[in-house]
């Protein structure tokens, strides 16, 4: 079995995956596929067909992986704690609740950065711990 070493280049390759998946669901800037839709519905054209299907398939791909990675527990205390983040920067005035724009580019990177660590977790776990998931056994 091939046991290749989880680099810190790896994670950014996947968190920027992740970031451009959110980023182009949905983001404050009115260029996304969520306004996109908005703008031209009821009429649904082939490219707007076949971008929202794309965007599913990345959504499904980084939710299942996250899902199965993390679980039910682990995206709780994810979300807990960078909430406590989030709350913590608003406490010592970093971050302003007031600028809802502001707020929402910190939202979508929290995001991106729990889709990556769902989709790193195996990866990070085997590097932390040595333990190997039933998934990265070769048969």
């Amino acid at each position: 079995m091939s046991n290749p070493q989880f680099t810190l280049a790896q994670f950014g390759l996947r968190l920027l995956f992740a970031l451009i998946l959110v980023l182009c669901s949905y983001n404050p800037t009115g260029y996304s596929f969520s306004h996109w839709l908005v703008q031209t519905f009821p009429s649904i054209t082939p490219v707007l067909a076949v971008s929202g299907v794309a965007l599913l398939i990345g959504w499904a791909i980084y939710l299942r992986s996250t899902f199965r990675s993390l679980g039910v527990i682990g995206l709780t205390l994810a979300a807990l704690f960078f909430g406590c983040v989030i709350w913590l920067f608003v406490d010592l005035g970093w971050l302003s609740l007031d600028n809802v724009s502001v707020f929402s580019w910190v939202v979508i990177l929290v995001l991106a950065v729990m889709l990556s660590l769902g989709i790193s977790w195996s990866h990070i776990r085997r590097r932390i711990t040595g333990q190997v998931d039933m998934d990265d056994v070769d048969n």
